[in-house]
C-alpha cells in the first residue's frame, strides 16, 4: 500500500527498534519500584536507533513536507479482495483498508530516518539509565476523535487489551511488562529485566485506543462497525466488503504537531474494492481511482494505455530509490514433510529459470535478490571475515557448511529457457535427499509417492510468476498445483500454516532489530511472521545475538551478516526479485513538496492542486 503514516503504527508487526535516546536533562529517579533502588532517570524528547536523530526538540516540521500545503479534496485508492470489519487487532476476520489511520501511537516515526521517534500523544519520556522503567508523559491537549482527553490511563489500558485479548505473539514478546496510570498524563512501563532499552522503544510506539469505547466490548473478536479512534482520519461510509470513505477530523488535536504539520491533507480518503489486480488495473485506466504503485512489469511496459493516459490525464513517473528492499519469495512451509530436508528445498531453487523470466516476462527491468538485508549494509557478501567467524563458528555443527565455503548467490542460468546444467545440479541434491526420477516422475525411494504440493495464491497475478516454474517442475515429474482463493481464506490459512507453498516473503529490515524474533525465532513458531515455520537453535542464537548487542553497530554488523548468512544457505525460500524505483501512476491533479522522504513516496504529504 502506497499510504504509509508518518509513523510505524504497529510496533510489533514492524521490528522494533531499539534505540540510544537523546537526553535533554537528568537527575535522581523519584519514581523506582519499591522493591528496586532509585536509579538515576533521564528525560528525553527523541529515541533513536543510532546516533543522534535529525530533527531536534523544538523543530517546526519534517523537511520534506509543504508545512502551507492546502487542505482539502479526496484521494481514492483500490484494494484487492474484500474485507469484513474494522478491526485489525481481532484474531480473525479482515480489517479495513486504512485501518491505521484510526489511531495515534504515543511516539511517531519520520519518513527519513530509521528507527527514530518523535512526540505525539505522549509529548517527553523519562526513563530510568539502566532501562528496568519508563515513564512517558501525555500532552495535556491530546484528545480522542470525540474531543474527550487521551490520558495515561487509555495508555496504559491499550498495553493491558492488546496483551490480555490481543494476538499472542504481543504476549510473548512483553511478557513480564506492567503498566500503571500514575496520574492522568503519566503512564509508566516497568521491564521484566533491565537493559533492554529496545523492549522500551518497541513500547514508545503503542498504539492508544479510548479505554471508554473499548471497555466491554471483546478486543478478540472482529469489531462491525467503524471505532472511536484517536487519529487523523475516521470512517464517514462504508459498505461492508466493497468501499471505505474516510473523512479527515477537522479538529485534530495533532494536526499542528510537527510530526504531523504539512501532511494528512486529503478530507477524504475512499478505497473501493475490486475482486483481483486484473480488475482494479483496468478500473484505474478508467479514471476510477486515482493512484497506484505498480509492481507488474508488463503493465508498466505495455499495458498503460487508453484515452486517460493519452490525454495525460495520468502521469507515469519511475522515482529510484535506495529503499531496502523485501525478500519477496516463494516461501516453504519447513513443517510440511516434502520440504523438511534442506537439500530438496535447494533444489527446488535450481529449477525457477530468472533470468528467462526477466527477460521474457518483466522486460529486464528487475535484479534477482539475494539477501534478507538487501540494499543495506548488512546484506553478506563474500566470505565471512574475522568478526562474523567470532560469531558462527560456536554453532559450526548446526549451520550449512557453505556457510563457510561460498558466498550465497541465487542460480544463474543463460536465460535461454533451457536449464540443463541446473538440472543436473538439482537432480544430485534430489538424489542426496532419499528422491530419484522414475519413469518421468520424481519419486520418495522410502514412501514410493511422487512429489506433489500446492502453491497458495490470493492475487491471479502471481499465477503469471508461478507458470513457468511449474513448467519446469513437471520435466522432471513434480506436481506443483497452483490454487487461487479469496484474500479471507488466504489469510486464515496463513494464519493456520494451512499450506504447502506461498507467494510471500519477508519485510525489508533498515537494520537488524527485534522484528526478527517474530520471523525467525523459534519461540514464534506459531506467529503468522515466522512465514517458513523455523524452528532453528542456530537461528535462535543468532537473532538472540543481535538483540543482546542492539546500538552497537560495529557488533550488529557482524552479527546481521551472519545471520543473513545461515538463513539464504537454509534455502527457506525460492528468491524472487527487486526494482529500486517506485513506479507510480497517478491522476494529474496532485502537488507535492520538492524533496520526497528517503524512505516512501510521502503520498501523505501531497495535496490537490
Amino acid at each position: 500500500m502506497i499510504i504509509r503514516r508518518a509513523m510505524l503504527f504497529f510496533f510489533v508487526l514492524l521490528a522494533g527498534f531499539s534505540a540510544p535516546v537523546r537526553a535533554q536533562s537528568s537527575g535522581e529517579g523519584s519514581s523506582s519500584a519499591s522493591q528496586r533502588a532509585p536509579v538515576r532517570t533521564i528525560t528525553a524528547f527523541s529515541v533513536s536507533m543510532l546516533g543522534e536523530p535529525k530533527y531536534q526538540d523544538g523543530f517546526s516540521c519534517f523537511e520534506y513536507v509543504n508545512p502551507d500545503a492546502p487542505k482539502g479534496g479526496s484521494l481514492t485508492l483500490s484494494a484487492v479482495g474484500t474485507y469484513d470489519n474494522f478491526h485489525r487487532y481481532a484474531l480473525r476476520g479482515s480489517c479495513a483498508a486504512g485501518w491505521t489511520y484510526f489511531y495515534d501511537t504515543l511516539m511517531t516515526g519520520s519518513l527519513d530516518e530509521s528507527g527514530v521517534y518523535y512526540p505525539l500523544v505522549a509529548e517527553k519520556i523519562e526513563y530510568a539509565e539502566d532501562y528496568s522503567f519508563f515513564i512517558l508523559y501525555i500532552n495535556s491537549a491530546a484528545r480522542d476523535q470525540e474531543g474527550q482527553p487521551i490520558t495515561a490511563e487509555d495508555a496504559a489500558f491499550s498495553f493491558t487489551i492488546i496483551y490480555e485479548k490481543g494476538v499472542p505473539f504481543f504476549k510473548t514478546r512483553f511478557e513480564g511488562v506492567s503498566v500503571r496510570a500514575l496520574d492522568s498524563r503519566r503512564v509508566r512501563f516497568d521491564l521484566p529485566e533491565s537493559g533492554d532499552k529496545e523492549m522500551m522503544v518497541d513500547l514508545c510506539t503503542l498504539p492508544v485506543f479510548p479505554k471508554r469505547f473499548w471497555e466491554g466490548r471483546d478486543f478478540s473478536e472482529p469489531l462491525l462497525s467503524p471505532p472511536l479512534g484517536t487519529g487523523a482520519y475516521r470512517v464517514r461510509d462504508y459498505s461492508m466488503g466493497q468501499y471505505v470513505v474516510l473523512e479527515r477530523v477537522e479538529d485534530y488535536w495533532a494536526k499542528d504537531l510537527p510530526v504531523n504539520r504539512g501532511s494528512y491533507n486529503f478530507d477524504t480518503i475512499r478505497y473501493d474494492y475490486y475482486r483481483d489486480a486484473n480488475v482494479a488495473f483496468e478500473a484505474f485506466k478508467a479514471g476510477e481511482y486515482d493512484l497506484r504503485v505498480e509492481n507488474v512489469a508488463m503493465n508498466w511496459v505495455v499495458n498503460y494505455t487508453g484515452k486517460l493516459i493519452e490525454q495525460g490525464r495520468i502521469v507515469k513517473e519511475e522515482i529510484p530509490h535506495e529503499i531496502p528492499q523485501n525478500m519477496q519469495a516463494f516461501v516453504f512451509n519447513i513443517q510440511r514433510p516434502v520440504f523438511a530436508d534442506r537439500r530438496v528445498r535447494m533444489a527446488l531453487n535450481y529449477l525457477m529459470d530468472f533470468e528467462w523470466m526477466n527477460k521474457n516476462l518483466f522486460y529486464g527491468q528487475y535484479t534477482r535478490t539475494r539477501s534478507y538485508f538487501q540494499n543495506t549494509e548488512y546484506e553478506a557478501r563474500s566470505l565471512p571475515g574475522d568478526d562474523e567467524l567470532a560469531v558462527l563458528l560456536p554453532i559450526r555443527d548446526r549451520i550449512p557448511p557453505e556457510v563457510f565455503t561460498g558466498e550465497y548467490k541465487p542460480p544463474v542460468s543463460d536465460g535461454s529457457g533451457f536449464i540443463r546444467p541446473q538440472m543436473r545440479e538439482a537432480l544430485a541434491l534430489f538424489n542426496e535427499a532419499g528422491w530419484e526420477l522414475r519413469q518421468g516422475r520424481m519419486i520418495n525411494r522410502e514412501s514410493g509417492e511422487q512429489m506433489n504440493f500446492e502453491l497458495l495464491i490470493y492475487d491471479v497475478s502471481s499465477e503469471r510468476t508461478a507458470v513457468p516454474l511449474q513448467r519446469n517442475l513437471e520435466r522432471y515429474g513434480i506436481v506443483m498445483r497452483i490454487r487461487q482463493v479469496d484474500v479471507s481464506q488466504y489469510v486464515n490459512r496463513l494464519r493456520s500454516r494451512d499450506f504447502d507453498i506461498i507467494n510471500e516473503g519477508y519485510d525489508a529490515n533498515y537494520f537488524p532489530d527485534s522484528g526478527l524474533l517474530q520471523r525467525w525465532h523459534s519461540a514464534f513458531i506459531d506467529s503468522t511472521w515466522n512465514t517458513a515455520g523455523v524452528s532453528d537453535s542456530a537461528v535462535d542464537y543468532l537473532v538472540e545475538g543481535i538483540i543482546n548487542h542492539q546500538g552497537d553497530r560495529e557488533a550488529l554488523l557482524a552479527w546481521g551478516r551472519a545471520l543473513d548468512r545461515v538463513l539464504t544457505w537454509n534455502h527457506y525460500v525460492i528468491p524472487h526479485w527487486h526494482i529500486a524505483k517506485f513506479r507510480l501512476a497517478y491522476a494529474d491533479k496532485f502537488g507535492r513538496p520538492n524533496l520526497r522522504p528517503k524512505y516512501d513516496v510521502g503520498l501523505d504529504t501531497w495535496w490537490i492542486r
